[in-house]
């Protein structure tokens, strides 16, 4: 798996897929006009390919078990960010950022968007949920509150859905899990297709 997220460890391991974390370094901010969902699929596609090239070749150890040319391994790539309007919300950059971004969702509606890839020797199969989520009204004691738990610092949109914010959300339409950073079922449907293709 391209990505250090304990989040998405922890929904790998749920779903009871062995897997192995490799962390992709590449730069995740949006290009200009970027739409959102080509925006997640884009990072996915790229920390998947930046991984998988890392790995068939040899690196961290892993080619005695990738087969040569890594015809035998596979690297999953994701990324999720929570869209309002149009405008995309990223992790916050500091504890006034998150504050601002919980004003912003506070009362509303808005989307979660997660991009997955799946890179293998056989190619790269790219998809994206999308899962709207509503949010109560917040006080400025709420949010000053929840920010200062830490628990906003490293979440898309500011929010973790599993931790204490899950107290704020009365409405999810579409899949939990993708709000959480893995939409489950979609990325094991693609991961099938591709491990699946005859060689």
């Amino acid at each position: 798996m391209a990505s250090a997220s304990p989040r998405r460890s922890a929904l790998l391991a749920q779903a009871g897929l062995r897997f192995e974390v490799h962390p992709a370094e590449i730069p995740e901010d949006p290009l200009p006009g970027e739409e959102p969902v080509a925006y997640v699929t884009r990072l996915a596609r790229e920390k998947a390919e930046a991984v998988f090239r890392k790995l068939s070749a040899g690196g961290d150890g892993i080619q005695e078990n990738a087969g040569r040319g890594g015809e035998n391994l596979a690297v999953l790539g994701a990324d999720t960010t929570v869209v309002l309007d149009a405008m995309i919300l990223g992790k916050p950059a500091d504890a006034a950022d998150a504050a601002r971004m919980l004003r912003l969702l506070s009362g509303r509606s808005h989307r979660v968007i997660t991009g997955v890839a799946l890179a293998t020797a056989g190619g790269v199969e790219v998809a994206a949920e999308v899962t709207a989520v509503r949010f109560l009204s917040l006080s400025d004691e709420e949010i000053a509150d929840y920010v200062a738990s830490g628990e906003p610092m490293d979440k898309a949109g500011a929010y973790a859905v599993q931790g204490r914010a899950a107290r704020w959300i009365p409405r999810i339409d579409g899949c939990y899990f993708n709000v959480m950073g893995l939409p489950l079922a979609l990325m094991y449907r693609h991961w099938k297709l591709l491990t699946e293709k005859p060689r």
